[in-house]
């Protein structure tokens, strides 16, 4: 793990499997890897988002320390408050598996598929606080590569969560309702009831 340590000045745990502490030089945003993927497409330019890593079934941005704190807030903000998110952060007292170094990646996943990769990696010689997206009041203009925004981000990452939900919940309730269907849930059209 000497990478993390030595080139990016990340803190790990020294544990097996080695672990990123969160919460000292960032925090990670933790989504399906579904919402994740969608999320990504709609940001193409690496250079615009900080590292992004798949673990599992789940995806991880890195995102400016303290960003976890600011996560409910953020989400009410954006009026997504009370509306079931499978969104959540990683910040300070936390920790996330450590994907292998980006070179040597495709060679771990041969041995273990469970293992974190990144899919984004992040850069050496960047400062990761200059290139993760952070709460930025001061609106920048498109193309200045400046990175994301975390309020752009957390509002794409949500909206692709929640069309994740939606798809899920549309499976167990039709969308459009038939006559025999309102008949059994007992909203038959006025006219008929009378």
């Amino acid at each position: 793990m000497g990478w993390y340590e030595d080139e990016l000045g990340w803190p790990t745990t020294g544990t097996l499997p080695p672990g990123l502490v969160t919460g000292v030089r960032f925090d990670a945003l933790d989504a399906p890897a579904e919402a994740g993927f969608a999320m990504l497409s709609r940001f193409p330019q690496p250079d615009r988002l900080g590292p992004v890593a798949l673990d599992g079934h789940r995806v991880r941005l890195l995102v400016a320390a303290g960003s976890a704190e600011e996560l409910p807030g953020l989400l009410e903000w954006l009026e997504w408050g009370g509306i079931p998110l499978d969104l959540t952060a990683l910040g300070a007292g936390d920790r996330m598996r450590a994907p292998a170094h980006p070179d040597w990646g495709r060679r771990e996943a041969a041995f273990d598929r469970t293992a974190p990769v990144w899919l984004r990696p992040p850069r050496p010689g960047c400062e990761v606080e200059s290139a993760v997206p952070a709460l930025d009041v001061a609106g920048r203009a498109e193309g200045t590569g400046v990175p994301v925004g975390l309020s752009a981000l957390v509002a794409a990452l949500a909206t692709a969560c929640h069309r994740i939900t939606l798809r899920s919940r549309s499976q167990d309730q039709p969308w459009a309702f038939s006559y025999a269907s309102r008949m059994v849930a007992g909203t038959r059209p006025r006219s008929l009831t009378s």
